[in-house]
């Protein structure tokens, strides 16, 4: 009967060291194969998600160069001579393109975003308080033509943080 149990023992050994180890192996195996299936995930994770950042902040761009006031000035003449007529052309067009663009935000980082609503902003008061001193629409015109010829329009500032935000995420 012992020599049962040992003959036993001799052939159950090295089936229970082999399944132990076939075990150990594949376990190891999937682990890793694991790893490299989510590294890969991620990977391709983050690539869309960068494509959608720098789509977001091209179009924020784009809306901050357009509702640059010099550009827009020359982009849209003036309909009538009235300057409340004009001032109001000039003014929706800028709030539908800013509507147009308002989910970006979900895609551009704070101070982008920021940056891009204050200079909106401050280009629609420029322009409102100009309207308020100017006797027609080219006179409107022309004020903000010569205002933003000797300095720095707000949506510059916007874009010069819109470029800056993007170097940071291509890095």
């Amino acid at each position: 009967m012992e020599d049962k149990i040992i003959e036993s023992i001799g052939y159950l050994l090295p089936a229970v060291v082999t399944g132990c180890i076939a075990y150990y192996m594949f376990n190891r195996f999937v682990n890793k194969t694991d790893g490299n299936t989510r590294a890969t995930l991620m990977a391709k994770k983050n690539k869309e998600v960068l494509a959608i950042k720098l789509q977001a902040y091209e179009r924020m761009l784009l809306f901050s160069d357009r509702m640059n006031p010099v550009k827009i000035l020359v982009r849209i003449p003036p309909i009538s001579e009235s300057t409340q007529d004009y001032l109001q052309l000039l003014m929706s067009n800028i709030e539908q393109e800013f509507e147009h663009n308002l989910v970006q935000q979900i895609y551009v980082s704070t101070d982008a975003w920021t940056a891009v609503v204050g200079a909106k902003n401050a280009v629609l008061k420029k322009l409102k308080q100009v309207a308020e001193t100017a006797i027609n629409a080219n006179a409107l015109r022309e004020t903000v033509l010569i205002d933003y010829s000797t300095s720095i329009s707000p949506s510059e500032t916007a874009i010069a943080i819109l470029k800056n935000d993007v170097k940071k995420l291509l890095k």
